[in-house]
């Protein structure tokens, strides 16, 4: 009975040191000595912690702020293996057709294929590592996976950073991120690999998987040129089939100091609408605090673009 108290009493002086330490982020097998020190943080949380997926968000987890492990990332993440993509039931957890989060309603996708978008990427780590995902599988950061809003759990997806051309294959076994201006949620691994950490955040292009058929092809990810400059951040405020309304929207955003301000003509199912955009804007930071300004015009939160 001592001996198990006191290896209770140790467990939680690791779990504390390992709480502790670690670098910032943006967003949970093998007992402790049979994995590098960097990957027991999971295996703490599971065995000392009960995730109790009744609770609300701000109350669920042992930390309060996210965080990824300090120093360097370990080198194993080199050359740990994608995931194969595979035919797989569809979870009974976390696939509503719709859903809301915050007000805002989203439309889950009946499979990943043809799905090809553009956006910010964003990562989540130690806070989550070793809880529930939203298909109720446990959540590891040293694994090649990722939360969407939209694609089905799980799905496959190739995600390509578009400042560097580096793509990494995801397992999608998650919800999220809800923030307004993400299209994805990487693991740390994926992040990592990809070249997103440790700045947190990073322009992607993320497609969708078929695995309907038998020859699993993978999309060929995007080319980046090496050299090329990287593609244009704009926030579109939005899509008006009327040029007078696109350029009331346009003069409001100029006086308000918002430029550059761009109406640009494009076809959208058969109609051609004119799209009010604000850009070039230098960095993800930037197209958080103007959303936010735009917001409080009264406008809609413009969308992200990436081009």
């Amino acid at each position: 009975m001592r001996q198990a108290i006191a290896r209770l009493a140790v467990l939680a002086g690791l779990a504390l040191l390992a709480g502790c330490a670690g670098q910032k982020a943006t967003r949970p097998v093998a007992e402790p000595a049979s994995v590098p020190a960097s990957q027991q943080h999971g295996w703490l949380h599971r065995h000392l912690f009960h995730d109790d997926t009744s609770l609300p968000q701000d109350e669920r987890y042992s930390e309060r702020s996210d965080s990824t492990p300090g120093g360097p990332p370990p080198a194993f993440i080199a050359t740990l293996p994608e995931p194969v993509p595979k035919a797989e039931p569809r979870s009974p957890y976390g696939n509503k057709s719709t859903y809301s989060v915050r007000g805002r309603t989203y439309h889950v996708l009946r499979t990943a294929a043809g799905y090809d978008q553009r956006g910010i990427a964003s990562y989540y780590g130690s806070k989550f590592n070793g809880y529930k995902t939203s298909d109720l599988e446990d959540y590891d950061m040293y694994k090649f996976s990722a939360a969407s809003k939209v694609l089905p759990l799980p799905s496959y997806a190739r995600v390509t950073n578009l400042a560097n051309g580096k793509s990494v294959i995801v397992r999608v076994n998650d919800r999220g991120p809800f923030h307004e201006n993400r299209i994805i949620d990487l693991s740390y691994a994926a992040a990592v690999r990809i070249g997103i950490w440790p700045r947190g955040t990073g322009l992607v292009e993320v497609q969708g998987i078929d695995t309907s058929g038998n020859t699993r092809e993978l999309p060929p990810p995007p080319v980046v040129s090496r050299g090329s400059a990287p593609p244009g951040l704009y926030l579109q405020v939005g899509a008006f089939a009327d040029p007078a309304n696109a350029e009331r929207v346009a003069s409001r955003l100029r006086r308000a100091g918002l430029a550059p301000v761009h109406v640009v003509q494009a076809v959208v199912g058969g109609r051609r609408v004119q799209r009010v955009r604000l850009g070039p804007l230098p960095d993800v930071d930037t197209a958080d605090r103007v959303a936010s300004r735009v917001e409080r015009m009264g406008l809609p939160h413009p969308e992200v673009a990436v081009d």
